[in-house]
């Protein structure tokens, strides 16, 4: 299990996030809801030791996390989609995927077979150029890459943003297929409201670094988690 427990976290003199808490467990999606610059993406960055937190606790497995770097805490199963897909242009679709062989062991260094079970697209385009391919494709490519570190904990940054309703549902149906495997905590941050409702197990709103509401999905008042998502 996942635990943010009261962080606080500053950009220089900005206080981003503001005691903070959520827990994700294994087998299930969290979903992480809020306007742009709420702080969903400065929360992400926490988790994975990207930006320092200046107070609270971050614990993954029973292991606090505060004091690891990014590449330690990817070696201990954490694994980010992030906004905006950042795949590497310039290589092919397996050197993409070669990249998520960096924090696994060498004997783990191998695309497993399942990647191409969920994503058949990319077994067809494996010696074309990532830059090539489409923005729904690029964001298979990025998960798939993520998926390659074998991770326990996938955090997915807004996976819908720009992506063609039809590539929607085929990442809808992979995550579904993720959490229903029962070995992985999913961490999703998402804008779209009716794609993350019909994926989360549990949920938490943020507005202006602070969470507002959050529950299980059973429980979800749909008419307040909307109100803090319209502008």
């Amino acid at each position: 299990m996942l635990s943010v427990e009261a962080v606080d976290l500053y950009y220089g003199a900005s206080h981003t996030l503001r005691r903070v808490s959520l827990t994700a467990q294994k087998g299930e999606v969290t979903c992480i809801l809020g306007r742009n610059g709420v702080g969903k993406t400065s929360l992400l960055r926490a988790i994975l030791g990207l930006q320092p937190i200046r107070s609270g606790r971050i614990r993954w497995e029973d292991q606090t996390l505060n004091d690891l770097p990014p590449h330690q805490r990817a070696r201990a199963g954490l694994a980010l989609v992030p906004q905006g897909r950042e795949i590497f242009p310039r290589l092919t679709v397996l050197e993409n995927l070669e990249t998520g062989f960096a924090p696994v062991p060498r004997d783990l260094r191998h695309i497993p077979d399942e990647i191409f079970t969920l994503f058949p697209v990319l077994k067809e385009m494996l010696h074309r150029r990532g830059g090539d391919l489409s923005g729904g494709q690029q964001q298979q490519l990025a998960i798939a890459r993520a998926l390659v570190t074998r991770p326990r904990l996938l955090i997915l940054d807004e996976p819908t943003e720009g992506i063609q309703p039809s590539i929607i549902k085929d990442i809808e149906r992979v995550i579904r297929s993720l959490g229903e495997r029962g070995d992985m905590a999913i961490l999703l941050v998402e804008q779209y409201f009716e794609f993350a409702r019909d994926l989360a197990a549990s949920y938490l709103v943020m507005q202006r670094g602070e969470v507002v509401l959050s529950g299980r999905r059973e429980e979800m008042d749909e008419t307040a988690v909307r109100s803090y998502l319209t502008v």
